[in-house]
């Protein structure tokens, strides 16, 4: 670094990027060309020590902000997104010149295989798409995702430091997101209807996309720190201790965000630690799976789920949370009633593009003419152009069916890998690290059951990078086992 620093062009090139960044800044007074210098530093940083700069994005992810462009039809996430701009260009050029750079062994694993083919399955559906423009968009976006959260940890993750590093990177600037909302949560009263306010840092500009996300979030780090405490609870008091407070303001957190998802989610991450441990998990995702074929095959038989459809004039929102899960379970809840609707018309409208979908980003387009107006709520106009809150549903009406088997597929496949890779280590620390990341990914289940948000970049990092580390945990597993029996064999010879 300091080679470039001596260097006269990277200092005419800096102070001339800092000088054009002040007047703009001064002429316009948009505070994001001051960012110019500092993206300046950050590219040149990435092209000295890529692994670096790759643990300063993980950071800068929980604290990115969405801006609006061209008048709210374009938007983009500052800082991290034109870090994952970067990090794409920098993964091409790396593996162009070095294509053995991803070892054979990653692109053979089931995990990778399937998520491969969900992603051939996206380019189909984008070509075949109603709306083209917005379908490529979404692949552009699925791919630096999947490129940025899925490939480049298999490049950044090789010893057990880089485990902790990138935990605490996530984890510490997440904690700090939780801080800020509490502090404008408990200025606004805590109150239920004051949730979507607290997360604004300025008029326009929110922490997060809204409270879903925001729980989304904070749910599925939650089990890593709860086993970051089992692992260290016999350390020193003052870490046992730090992580105690900082459980609390995650269970702070994710109480007063106030959605019945992340509650469920939490549960369940719980649910897929144990089931790991006493080797149960594979009877998990095949008993919902039985369990929602059931009650769909009970609710079509001769439209019984018409019995369940709303009254108009008795289904609002509520402010507070009480009275908000007592309407749920009395199918009063807007929001809840909301999903059904959706959920109706993405079933009936998936029977006519049943292959290949509507294509990527068209549900809100189409949908309407499918519902059942018997469930309709005084939301349905759907301003803000939300999907199907659930998805498997949202893999199916926009990519068809193969997309949706193929997420179907994944899920209970990640959970198997994850229960024979924990059972294979006998290293304490790998061991804890495979349980949690397995609850992280239960808890991002659930929050996916009812939302669609892994093509978020917050929650979308908190599933792939998982899944990424499992895969890499599952290789380590056997190399360490192989390594045993080697010690093992000339012993017993």
């Amino acid at each position: 670094m300091l080679t470039y620093l001596k260097n006269s062009w990277f200092n005419l090139a800096a102070f001339s990027l800092l000088f054009f960044a002040i007047f703009a800044w001064t002429w316009t007074g948009s505070l994001l060309f001051l960012g110019i210098p500092i993206a300046f530093l950050f590219t040149t940083l990435a092209g000295v020590n890529w692994k670096l700069a790759y643990w300063i994005f993980l950071f800068t992810i929980p604290f990115s902000i969405q801006i609006d462009l061209a008048g709210d039809s374009m938007a983009i996430t500052l800082p991290d997104q034109p870090i994952m701009w970067l990090f794409l260009l920098v993964f091409i050029v790396m593996y162009a010149r070095n294509p053995k750079i991803i070892p054979e062994w990653w692109w053979r694993d089931k995990l990778v295989f399937v998520s491969a083919l969900q992603f051939f399955w996206i380019v189909v559906s984008v070509i075949c798409s109603q709306i083209v423009f917005y379908s490529i968009k979404f692949l552009l976006l699925k791919t630096w995702l999947v490129v940025c959260f899925l490939l480049m940890p298999a490049l950044i993750f090789k010893e057990k430091k880089d485990y902790v590093i990138g935990f605490k990177m996530l984890f510490i600037s997440t904690l700090l997101t939780v801080i800020v909302i509490l502090i404008h949560h408990a200025m606004l009263g805590f109150r239920f209807e004051k949730v979507q306010k607290s997360l604004h840092i300025a008029s326009d500009l929110t922490l997060y996309y809204n409270h879903v996300d925001y729980s989304s979030v904070t749910s599925q780090l939650f089990p890593l720190l709860i086993v970051a405490f089992w692992y260290c609870r016999k350390s020193n008091w003052y870490i046992k201790w730090s992580l105690i407070l900082v459980i609390l303001i995650y269970i702070a957190g994710i109480i007063f965000a106030q959605t019945r998802a992340a509650y469920i989610a939490v549960f369940f991450g719980f649910a897929v630690g144990v089931a790991i441990r006493l080797k149960l998990v594979n009877l998990i995702m095949p008993t919902i799976y039985g369990l929602i074929a059931a009650m769909l095959v009970f609710m079509i038989s001769n439209n019984k789920f018409m019995d369940f459809r709303p009254d108009y004039n008795k289904t609002y929102m509520h402010r507070d949370f009480a009275s908000h899960l007592i309407s749920t379970l009395r199918g009063r809840d807007m929001s809840s009633m909301e999903r059904v609707y959706r959920w109706i018309a993405a079933i009936r409208m998936s029977k006519e593009h049943p292959f290949v979908g509507v294509g990527p980003r068209n549900f809100y387009y189409y949908y309407k003419p499918y519902a059942v107006t018997s469930f309709r709520t005084y939301v349905s106009r759907n301003p803000e152009r939300s999907t199907t809150h659930n998805y498997y549903l949202y893999m199916l009406v926009e990519q068809g069916y193969p997309a949706m088997f193929l997420y179907a597929l994944l899920i209970p496949m990640i959970f198997a890998k994850a229960q024979k890779t924990y059972h294979r280590f006998k290293d304490k620390f790998y061991r804890t690290v495979t349980i949690g990341l397995a609850m992280t990914i239960g808890a991002a289940f659930i929050n996916n059951f009812f939302s669609e948000l892994i093509e978020t970049h917050k929650v979308g990092a908190l599933f792939y990078i998982p899944l990424a580390l499992l895969i890499l945990l599952d290789r380590k597993s056997r190399e360490l086992e192989a390594e045993e029996q080697t010690i093992q064999e000339p012993i017993k010879a």
